[in-house]
């Protein structure tokens, strides 16, 4: 890599997807559901590409074989969490060690919440690289959502803190000192599909 390209890389954001989990609440595998034409893998990283995300990390673990057929037709680089039954926060932990060390910063999304608009991932980039915060996150209705920006500042502490209570604990320790909320007109940075209705309910407000 010539120092050009490292130097654009040192700007760059990445995005992390996290789709390594059992779904087990779902009885069925949620990366591989249909989203109309796609699957719901395929619509949210062509979400995050259309918003000009181009460093996409996927992080698989249950049915990874699967999933990697999918994810071979597009530009994203595939993260294996060995041990997805420790949780989210596990898959959180391997998709940051799977970085690159010099972005600026990532996006972590979890692949059920499949309706983030476009726009307001545009909004929240141009947010963070406004405000200096080191943590940015959609906000709808004065409720936070995914998915949040995170400055590779916070890196070593992600990866040294055990888990207890998800990213959401690890983030709540930085809100008033290093966060920044980005009022958005979204309602899918809170709609999350735990369980099948939830998904069928979902699946009819996609746009066309």
């Amino acid at each position: 890599m010539n120092q050009q390209n490292k130097e654009n890389l040192n700007d760059a954001l990445a995005v992390i997807i996290l789709a390594a989990g059992y779904s087990s609440r779902m009885k069925a595998f949620k990366p591989l559901l249909p989203f109309g034409s796609v699957t719901v893998i395929e619509y949210i990283i062509q979400t995050f590409l259309d918003a000009g995300i181009d460093h996409i990390y996927v992080v698989a673990g249950f049915r990874k074989d699967e999933l990697e057929v999918i994810l071979k037709k597009y530009p994203v680089n595939i993260v294996i969490n060995h041990h997805y039954d420790q949780g989210m926060y596990s898959s959180i932990k391997e998709g940051v060690r799977g970085l690159q060390k010099n972005y600026k910063g990532f996006l972590l999304h979890p692949v059920d919440i499949p309706l983030v608009k476009v726009s307001t991932i545009k909004e929240i980039v141009t947010s963070y690289r406004a405000t200096k915060k080191g943590i940015v996150y959609p906000s709808y209705q004065m409720k936070k959502g995914h998915p949040p920006v995170i400055s590779s500042k916070y890196i070593a502490d992600l990866l040294s803190f055990d888990g207890t209570g998800g990213l959401k604990a690890f983030l709540k320790k930085y809100d008033d000192t290093d966060g920044h909320f980005v009022n958005v007109e979204d309602e899918g940075i809170l709609l999350d599909m735990d369980y099948y209705k939830e998904y069928e309910v979902l699946k009819k407000q996609k746009p066309i």
